[in-house]
């Protein structure tokens, strides 16, 4: 068993759209990738189907830590799509009726995010280091949606060193759960964001929860009390979804 290891590994692209849950009309983007999306990303690369990954995915299965590498930044794109109210797709169209229609998309521009990843099936882990040592995946890994490919690159393999609970101030480098705050060191220039995210999804793909996390927007470690956190044996400090 190997769940003392974590992968560490950069997922980067030119865009990305991790769809707010809430959004319809103009489709927002979180400023992060949500466990969920991260989950399926390392199962597209190892090739678990749909019908696997969340159950073998599961977070009493596999860890996942989350560090904004490159700064947070978003842009709002006008899009064409098929139009099909009013039943595009039938041979008489009502009048007025446009074969497509514009939806303003909003993108994360050049994202980049360092994951860490860990699990307690020796076989999963093997087998996702393998193919981020030869950078190869067995499906096409994306950033949310399709239309925007993920590059990977594997950084280092390393060990959990020790459990930090209840400690000083510590530098969080990777998302901050808001529930394992207790206070938080600010400085001026920092620009701290919340967002609430799914990460944990059934496999008929319903979410059974949502965590409210924290983040420098600039990828800046947090500086803060938390109850709990991990470090690993490269000096990181990490605190999984």
């Amino acid at each position: 068993m190997l769940k003392d290891n974590f992968l560490i590994f950069d997922i980067w692209g030119d865009y990305a759209h991790f769809k707010k849950y809430y959004t319809t009309s103009s489709p927002l983007t979180f400023s992060i990738p949500p466990r969920t999306a991260l989950i399926g990303l390392i199962s597209c690369i190892i090739g678990l189907s749909k019908e696997e990954y969340l159950d073998v995915m599961r977070k009493e299965k596999a860890k996942v830590a989350i560090r904004i590498v490159n700064p947070v930044k978003k842009i709002r794109v006008t899009q064409n799509l098929i139009n099909t109210k009013d039943g595009y797709w039938r041979p008489v169209k009502k009048p007025g009726h446009e074969p497509r229609t514009q939806i303003r998309f909003e993108y994360l521009k050049a994202p980049k995010f360092r994951i860490y990843f860990s699990h307690i099936d020796r076989n999963i882990y093997i087998l996702l280091k393998d193919y981020l040592e030869e950078h190869k995946s067995v499906y096409t890994p994306y950033l949310g949606i399709t239309e925007c490919i993920a590059d990977f690159q594997l950084v280092t393999e390393c060990l959990a060193g020790e459990k930090l609970n209840d400690r000083g101030f510590i530098n969080i480098h990777t998302i901050l759960p808001t529930e394992l705050l207790q206070k938080i060191d600010l400085h001026p220039g920092d620009k701290y964001f919340k967002e609430r995210i799914p990460v944990e999804m059934l496999p008929g793909r319903v979410v059974v929860e949502y965590k409210e996390v924290l983040y420098e927007i600039e990828g800046k470690a947090i500086k803060a009390k938390v109850k709990e956190a991990l470090r690993l044996n490269n000096g990181d400090i990490i605190t999984p979804l």
